[in-house]
């Protein structure tokens, strides 16, 4: 199976109740950077979304922000990406994610994160 030129990654904005999961994050990232898989996510610089872009970006990688005008400051839209996306809504985000993305990844996260990777599933499936 060929390796996809960007992955869409959906995860949390908070750090969750384990430091694991952030070194986890990172280290996912990294792995990312290093097989030159372009990342494509939420756009934010906290938690789980932070650290897994930190990642790929310390490992020489691309990643690609998509956030809502009215998330950049509440997820405090990373500085130091490729390329940032500013979007007016969630759904013109997740429809801008899939269409930059060959495949999709869940990490941990909340209700938003299980919101997206189903919609990415469902879209998927309908072709």
């Amino acid at each position: 199976m060929p390796t996809p030129d960007a992955l869409c990654i959906y995860c949390g904005s908070r750090p969750g109740r384990d430091p694991i999961f952030l070194e986890a994050a990172t280290d996912f990232g990294r792995l990312l950077g290093e097989r030159g898989i372009r990342m494509v996510y939420g756009g934010g610089a906290t938690g789980i979304m932070g650290a897994v872009a930190d990642g790929v970006l310390d490992a020489g990688g691309q990643v690609v922000g998509v956030i809502p005008r009215g998330l950049l400051h509440g997820e405090k839209g990373h500085q130091g990406l490729s390329a940032q996306h500013v979007v007016e809504t969630m759904h013109e985000r997740k429809a801008k994610m899939i269409e930059l993305s060959q495949g999709f990844v869940a990490l941990p996260g909340g209700f938003g994160t299980l919101d997206e990777i189903f919609e990415a599933l469902t879209w998927s499936q309908l072709g």
